[in-house]
């Protein structure tokens, strides 16, 4: 439930990514927003396809747009692969996958319909999976939608319409594809 989420805490850090404190999800995305970690799991299948989500009308932040696989938080002091694994389940009802860190970059949004801010230090997680080897049953108060895409018709549709997707997905895809193990 969205509303619960927003009083989970955050680990708010430095722009090295140095625990400095926590806060709430909503104290944390209220404007002008405290930097603070993030996870974002990028999915790829072997047909170099990644798998997105569009994000519930629900959601506080970015509602409907597409994202990701899963994104979130870690609670303070929790490993991020930890934390990724356990919203993997809620978001998606996906089991656990070998996934490892492939960057993190440090990005601010605005989201003009919510007035909600994204201040992010997001560690980028990449799993891959065997082409429908992976099972879902996403949750509806978190996920709208799903569809797998190849990576180069999204990098163009980033590009072409990047109001449809969440201000994340270009950084964490452009890690991705800039990391040793993609290419």
């Amino acid at each position: 439930m969205t509303d619960v989420r927003e009083a989970l805490l955050v680990e708010l850090v430095t722009d090295l990514g140095d625990p400095i404190g926590s806060t709430t999800v909503e104290q944390a995305h209220a404007a002008p927003g405290r930097l603070h970690r993030a996870f974002s799991v990028m999915i790829l299948d072997d047909q170099g396809r990644v798998l997105l989500q569009q994000r519930a009308a629900v959601k506080t932040r970015f509602a409907l747009r597409w994202a990701n696989a899963c994104c979130g938080h870690p609670a303070p002091g929790t490993a991020v692969i930890d934390a990724a694994t356990t919203r993997l389940r809620e978001e998606l009802g996906a089991g656990p996958v070998a996934m490892r860190e492939v960057g993190i970059y440090e990005y601010f949004a605005e989201d003009e319909a919510s007035g909600r801010v994204e201040y992010e230090y997001d560690h980028v997680l990449l799993a891959r999976v065997p082409a429908d080897g992976l099972d879902l049953a996403p949750d509806p108060a978190e996920v709208a939608a799903t569809r797998w895409v190849a990576m180069a018709d999204l990098v163009e549709e980033l590009r072409d319409d990047p109001a449809d997707f969440a201000p994340w997905l270009r950084g964490a895809v452009n890690l991705v594809l800039n990391h040793p193990e993609y290419r």
